[in-house]
């Protein structure tokens, strides 16, 4: 099977992004891994892409795929056939946001 041509446009340590990776991992596949953070050139190509400002975006073999999860972006390769269906668990949580977007605990506050 031939592995897809693929560029994804993410941040250095979001969850989202985060997930992304860990799919590429599971299916050994080749990426470009471009920090839309860091590298504001990166970022506008991904809007200008995307048509939007949302990350991650992936793009497969010329197909952007706009603010996707890394379960997503699994989802539509096993969907198009661009991997096979494999066991393995993806090394990081494949569908979480990043740490600043979690809910936070409060305490609970009981009126008397």
């Amino acid at each position: 099977m031939n592995k897809p041509k693929i560029i994804a446009y993410l941040k250095p340590s979001c969850g989202w992004s985060q997930g992304v990776r860990a799919i590429m991992r599971k299916y050994e596949l080749p990426f470009e891994d471009r920090d839309i953070i860091n590298d504001p050139i990166q970022r506008q190509e991904m809007i200008e892409k995307s048509g939007q400002m949302l990350s991650p975006c992936v793009e497969i073999n010329g197909k952007m795929l706009p603010d996707i999860s890394g379960e997503e972006v699994e989802a539509y390769m096993l969907a198009n056939s661009l991997v096979s269906r494999n066991e393995l668990a993806p090394d990081a949580p494949t569908n979480q946001p990043c740490a600043h977007e979690m809910p936070q605990a409060s305490p609970l506050q009981f009126k008397r």
